[in-house]
């Protein structure tokens, strides 16, 4: 059989077993049964993305599956007829997953199955910055499941993101690896059909960052093999269905690697014939043009960013230290010293370590990253800490939350058994800081303390003072009392046409770049991502519109953007790129606005949830009524400032609304004499999505939003 007919061969047979899938279905549910991919607000994101069409019945489903995906399996002798059936295969593969959803998600750990649009968004960020800088495709059995271990935990280690399809997961349960979205390991399902739920993700990207319109088939393909760092690795045997969703991969810009070689044909940098398993991660990422940046560290430990979501339990933990409790005390510091006081490279401990301390005991820690460079200065200090958190949650088996004097941090059995010490963590900050800084560090030591009382005499004479005068010059910065404002880029490897401008009280909407963030930027890498904006040519002071904003809008955008406000929902507002923390948009029975964060699954007073709101504003697009923004936002006077402020909100989730209560209340005191604003917020125990439930809770609190202007 030529590769040609094989494509087609297994097109044929996606295309009658999702005819059957359908027909089953019918029988059972009814044609008019809905169907729908949880989570998502595409429907069923991959027929959407590549037809344009939103399924939402079998009736529908069925009349899709016999028409617009029928029409794609052509079987013309042509290149061009094996990609249109590889994207009809993938399609059917959707169809198939899609009945299994009907009465609820048909997985059970630790299958994932589909992946939800705050999930996509959440690994938004991390690919953006290449924390993820490409994402790996694992379908079927690895030789043996050492090593499939040894390939996943691989690029785990590189900070590949892992999909897996079929006996792998069996393999890497069997070797006791960890598997979870949070530390990017996910098994899809052990049908083929599963491997949809990662073209999902391909195409939902393009969606989200890049705002490519659904139909738009060239968009899709030229936005998943430019922007998505994807590939795929096929274990033999390697079927007639394999071969056609293969045709799909291919066609979307992600190579296959395979050590299949009977009816397989060399394709360079599309299929590619590895013999030697052993080298599908050296070959993958070549085929892809996949740079991994490495830095070494002295570590008994894997050190990737896939790790920065993984969870400690007390039954793992072997110690914890935690700086929020009265009887411990905990901090971490960056201070800025004269070359001359500074050795490089020497980390100290002072006090017991690890293994000198009782299992699962509470303890006291700090460590303090002492710097020295001509070019260090002081503002860069509270940047570096707040990378110590990802620096030091990308340890396998070491769990970091909090941050200054509230920090708490859990070492699990298995790192310390590894041999994992405090040393360690000076061994990881020492490589990081004098890697990612090495433009203004020269020199860097690293104190780690774990006696109680120098733990808490440090606290009083060194941290306390550091933080009280940088909380004192934080305060101090208001858009009114800087020269110069800075665009944010990062986000452009996905959104193209998208530039955030941050201000002291305005910080990028993934809530990750803050004004002191973006300066630093500028100073360590003055061509990157943050460039300065001067604050020149004030056109209207209310709405934050000035010419060196909109010059600069224009001029990074490549002139997808003319014009941009910072302080108006309603006219010119900030573009989002599909990564923002929150989403608020325009509740006109009250006349103000409800916010809703990433992490709230259910629905807003707007009859729509997050995913369905944030389907409106991503990619780079103005959408007037509708704002991206990161959560500490929400607090700002500058916060819609030119529509009223944050008088206009109304409606937030309760636990974003208890994370964000006290500067809201201390906003709202200063700027409305308005005491416990926060209380008079509705949240999900109020209404979900009844506008009228909301008015009368409003009316009851006495909501000063009640006596503002019109909106619209």
């Amino acid at each position: 059989m030529t590769l040609i007919s094989r494509v087609f061969s297994g097109a044929d047979q996606w295309y009658e077993q999702a005819t059957k899938s359908v027909e089953d279905a019918i029988a059972k549910y009814g044609a008019e049964q809905a169907v729908s991919l949880p989570d998502t607000a595409y429907s069923l994101p991959c027929i959407y993305a590549m037809l344009g069409l939103k399924v939402g019945t079998l009736a529908e489903l069925k009349a899709v599956l016999e028409g617009q995906i029928k029409d794609l399996m052509t079987r013309n002798l042509r290149v061009k007829d094996v990609f249109t059936s590889g994207i009809g295969s993938a399609l059917c593969c959707e169809v198939i997953e899609t009945c299994k959803y009907i009465e609820g998600k048909p997985y059970e750990e630790p299958i994932h199955g589909h992946l939800s649009d705050a999930e996509i968004r959440e690994i938004g960020l991390p690919l953006v910055v290449d924390d993820i800088p490409g994402v790996a495709v694992i379908i079927g059995g690895a030789p043996s499941a050492e090593e499939a271990k040894e390939l996943v935990k691989g690029y785990q280690g590189k900070g590949i993101m892992v999909f897996m399809v079929g006996d792998i997961i069996d393999q890497c349960v069997a070797q006791e690896v960890n598997m979870n979205f949070k530390i990017r390991i996910i098994p899809c399902g052990y049908d083929l059909s599963s491997v949809i739920h990662v073209v999902s993700v391909a195409l939902r990207a393009a969606l989200i960052f890049g705002a490519i319109e659904p139909g738009d088939w060239d968009g899709m393909w030229q936005y998943t093999m430019k922007r998505v760092h994807a590939f795929v690795n096929a274990f033999e045997p390697v079927d007639d269905q394999t071969v056609a969703c293969g045709a799909g991969a291919i066609q979307l810009g992600f190579p296959v690697i395979t050590n299949q070689e009977d009816n397989i044909w060399n394709i360079p940098k599309s299929l590619i014939i590895q013999k030697d398993t052993k080298k599908f991660d050296a070959t993958s990422l070549e085929a892809r043009d996949i740079k991994i940046k490495f830095v070494q560290m002295d570590i008994p430990v894997s050190f990737a960013p896939a790790f920065e979501g993984e969870i400690i339990r007390r039954k793992e933990m072997q110690i914890e230290f935690d700086g929020s409790d009265p009887n411990q005390n905990g901090f971490e510091l960056v201070r800025t010293l004269p070359m001359a006081d500074v050795e490089d490279h020497k980390i100290e401990l002072i006090g017991p370590d690890f293994d000198e301390m009782e299992v699962g005991s509470k303890q006291s820690i700090c460590y303090v990253v002492e710097v020295a460079g001509k070019n260090m200065q002081s503002d860069f200090e509270p940047v570096f800490e707040r990378k110590f958190h990802n620096f030091i949650n990308c340890l396998e088996g070491i769990m970091h939350t909090g941050q200054r004097d509230l920090i708490r941090i859990r070492i699990s059995k298995t790192a310390y058994e590894a041999g994992f010490r405090a040393k360690h963590i000076g061994e990881v900050l020492y490589a990081k800081v004098k890697s990612e800084y090495a433009s203004v560090v020269d020199k860097c030591q690293v104190k780690i303390i774990t006696d109680h009382d120098m733990v808490e005499q440090h606290r009083k004479d060194w941290a306390q003072a550091a933080y009280d005068k940088r909380d004192e010059r934080l305060l101090s910065l208001t858009d009114e009392s800087v020269d110069v404002y800075y665009t944010c880029t990062l986000c452009q490897a996905f959104s193209p046409s998208h530039v955030c401008v941050v201000t002291p009280e305005r910080l990028g909407l993934c809530g990750a770049v803050s004004w002191l963030d973006a300066k630093a930027t500028n100073e360590l890498e003055p061509t990157g991502a943050c460039q300065i904006i001067e604050k020149k040519g004030v056109i209207d002071e209310r709405l934050g519109a000035y010419e060196t904003v909109n010059e600069a809008v224009n001029k990074y955008s490549r002139g997808a953007l003319e014009r941009v406000t910072l302080y108006s929902i309603m006219e010119d507002p900030m573009t989002s790129c599909g990564c923002f923390e929150c989403i608020c948009g325009i509740e006109p029975m009250s006349n103000g606005v409800v916010i809703v964060n990433r992490e709230h699954v259910g629905v807003t007073p707007l009859g729509m949830t997050f995913a369905d709101l944030a389907s409106m504003t991503g990619g780079g697009v103005q959408t007037p009524g509708f704002m991206g923004h990161g959560k500490s936002f929400i607090g700002s006077k500058k916060f819609m400032a030119a529509e009223g402020g944050i008088e206009r909100i109304v409606w937030l989730p309760k636990a974003l609304k208890e994370q964000v209560a006290d500067k809201l209340n201390a906003s709202a005191k200063e700027l409305y004499g308005v005491d416990n604003f926060a209380d008079m917020i509705a949240d999900e125990t109020v209404c979900e999505e009844d506008p009228e439930a909301l008015f009368a809770f409003l009316t009851e609190k006495g909501h000063p939003v009640l006596n503002l202007e019109p909106l619209m």
